[in-house]
């Protein structure tokens, strides 16, 4: 290996080295109930103030019952902010928000008249008592929230003394209610840590596949290489060659997800040079050198793509361009470049010597198109997903992996005998998830 591969992988693991994953989005489902019972509970104390208000003079004692509101007011004060969140609201405060609801009822009896209790008067906390109760079936499900209910049923029923027809629907209300929105409060936390599971793992994937990518475009390709220069000088390196091609293949195995096979084992893919065909098997196992990189956009601003496909251009490449600038950002540009690459690559590797292969670009307003082509043999049907399964990974991450990380697409239309052709759409505006990442080439 000469030093500018070997300084090429080094860079192209530094780059993996310094790259951190995607952070996994945070959401709660569960700020919105919590601002309305904060909501709530100010409204209904306002309503339960001016209900108390107009009917003062009909308490027996109407100085209980004002010395109750007069609490009930400065514990709101004191405590409104407790509601707001899952962390604040605790335990300890849900127990006595509960205690000054179901209070307040006991309380009831003995402020105001027992003809005004047996007509219907609401009890000293009225509705304010459900937000008491809301608050059990938000923090704790439904299971809190059946036990906080049944609490306040039997306050309610201590405090009218008979199983009056109001007073069991208010019951039955108050308990349906907040055991019901206990149990959706406990589906959305269910679905929510479903999503945050399914983001996680979103997002690992994503990292996964370019870290694969990554190695794909260096260490593999150094590997193959390697491995076909020792084949074809013979000897010692051709001993270095066959381990080259092993630990290849173990890579290979590693960055499809599967279990690395034993060394030794790839010693039937990779038969040890013993003979003329032995280099010929060795090349037909690894993949051709790849082409020299295309050059790297300056800058993060707009790049020509022209100018990054032109190098392409060659003896066996011709190159079709627009007149006009095609633009896009440096990090899309660059990485549509590097599909391109990719793709010339499948076609010196697997179309022959004598293949030709064309680039033409086609700047559409809402996307920049670029087909390459080749006149080769084309693509047996099933072949790419057989060499997904196998670990050669150039067309599942070096062109389609990097086309889904800008938005776009790669299509591939082959007919055998007849040669293949390969469409790579990238949107205008569009840029690598995560900001440009350095790629190294071997």
């Amino acid at each position: 290996m000469t030093d500018t591969e070997t300084r090429t992988v080094r860079g192209g693991l530094a780059a993996k080295g310094r790259s951190k994953p995607p952070k996994a989005l945070r959401m709660s489902v569960e700020l919105p109930l919590w601002r309305a019972l904060t909501g709530y509970r100010i409204l209904t104390l306002v309503y339960t103030l001016c209900l108390v208000g107009l009917s003062y003079q009909n308490y027996e004692h109407p100085l209980g019952a004002a010395a109750y509101m007069g609490a009930l007011t400065v514990w709101m004060v004191l405590t409104w902010r407790r509601t707001t969140s899952a962390e604040r609201c605790t335990r300890h405060f849900l127990l006595a928000d509960l205690g000054f609801a179901v209070g307040g009822i006991l309380l009831t009896p003995l402020v105001d008249t027992h003809a005004r209790i047996m007509d219907g008067a609401p009890t000293l906390p009225s509705i304010w008592t459900a937000g008491a109760v809301l608050g059990f079936a938000i923090k704790g499900g439904w299971r809190w929230a059946a036990v906080a209910s049944s609490a306040v049923a039997v306050a309610n029923l201590v405090e009218r003394q008979e199983l009056a027809r109001d007073t069991v629907h208010n019951v039955v209300l108050v308990w349906v209610a907040s055991v019901a929105i206990g149990y959706v409060v406990e589906v959305a936390r269910a679905s929510e840590r479903t999503l945050a599971r399914a983001l996680q793992i979103e997002a690992a994937t994503r990292e996964r596949e370019r870290l694969a990518r990554d190695i794909h475009d260096s260490v593999l390709q150094v590997l193959a290489m390697v491995q076909r220069r020792g084949a074809a000088i013979g000897g010692e390196a051709a001993e270095l060659g066959r381990m080259a091609g092993e630990q290849e293949v173990a890579l290979r195995t590693l960055v499809a997800g599967g279990l690395v096979s034993p060394p030794r084992a790839a010693a039937a893919t990779v038969p040890h040079p013993a003979g003329e065909g032995a280099a010929d098997d060795a090349v037909a196992a690894a993949p051709a050198a790849p082409a020299a990189p295309a050059p790297e956009p300056a800058g993060d601003g707009p790049c020509d793509v022209r100018a990054l496909l032109a190098p392409f251009a060659g003896a066996g490449v011709t190159f079709s361009e627009p007149g006009a600038p095609v633009e896009l950002p440096a990090a899309a540009a660059a990485e549509l470049a590097a599909a391109v690459s990719a793709a010339l690559d499948n076609v010196r590797v697997h179309a022959g010597d004598g293949a030709r292969a064309w680039i033409l670009v086609e700047d559409e307003p809402r996307a920049v198109i670029v087909t390459v082509r080749d006149d080769g043999p084309g693509i047996p049907e099933g072949r790419l997903a057989d060499a997904e399964r196998e670990g050669r990974l150039g067309v599942a991450l070096s062109i389609r992996g990097r086309l889904r990380d800008l938005g776009g697409a790669a299509e591939w239309v082959s007919v055998p005998g007849q040669g293949t052709e390969v469409e790579l759409t990238v949107p205008k505006g569009t840029a690598p998830e995560g900001g440009r990442r350095g790629k190294a080439r071997a």
